[in-house]
């Protein structure tokens, strides 16, 4: 299913997606009714390659490719930003997502160049995996370090590479975000999940595709 696009679920949000990069909106700098591609161009060649790189630092700010998404439609479209795990903006990461399919992830340094700040940010995300939370008193690496390949209800308990996001999931019927998945664990422990958007879930995000640095990113990937 997912190597098929006529039969992977997730094409549907792969041409909304490629309708709104078309899509005029709003305001800037004097100019109206601009769409991604009058600044981007043809998404096939201006955007391979780009998914991969996320999360990264932009101005002083870690970013992942929706929060991304959102500044440039804030910044250059004069709109109100996508709203997390919408249609819209799920569908705009998953078309820029599937330009980079089948390159190496390869998580970028800051921009401008600040690896002080990179480290900082990773090492909080590496925190975050190791650390123990919920009720159930577990954290990410007992799973998907400690029992990967075990089950647990049936399934098997994968190593936790991010290589597919945003998905299909056949749980859900319809596309996800990596961090809606996060949210998912978290709950699953019965853990409060961070907010949408936050710091941390970047942060969690970061460590996650640096741990799968060199695999090949699958987007828009389908998982039961």
């Amino acid at each position: 299913m997912q190597e098929d696009d006529a039969l992977n679920p997730a094409t549907f949000w792969r041409l909304d997606g490629e309708a709104l990069w078309h899509a005029p909106f709003g305001a800037s700098s004097g100019a109206t009714n601009r769409s991604c591609a009058s600044c981007h161009g043809n998404a096939s060649d201006t955007m391979k390659g780009v998914a991969a790189q996320f999360p990264k630092l932009v101005a002083g700010v870690l970013l992942n490719l929706e929060t991304q998404i959102n500044r440039c439609r804030s910044l250059r479209q004069d709109q109100a930003p996508f709203v997390f795990e919408s249609n819209a903006l799920l569908s705009m990461a998953v078309f820029i997502g599937a330009q980079s399919r089948g390159l190496p992830i390869t998580p970028a340094v800051s921009i401008p160049p600040n690896d002080a700040a990179r480290e900082s940010n990773l090492q909080a995300g590496r925190a975050l995996f190791e650390r123990r939370i919920g009720q159930l008193n577990l954290s990410c690496l007992n799973c998907h370090d400690e029992r990967a390949g075990a089950r647990l209800g049936g399934s098997v308990i994968p190593q936790a590479h991010p290589t597919g996001y945003p998905i299909y999931r056949l749980e859900w019927n319809t596309v996800g975000s990596l961090q809606r998945r996060l949210r998912n664990c978290m709950t699953g422990v019965r853990a409060e999940p961070f907010a949408l958007g936050s710091t941390e879930l970047i942060q969690l995000e970061l460590y996650l595709m640096e741990r799968a640095r060199g695999m090949l990113l699958e987007t828009p990937g389908v998982r039961p």
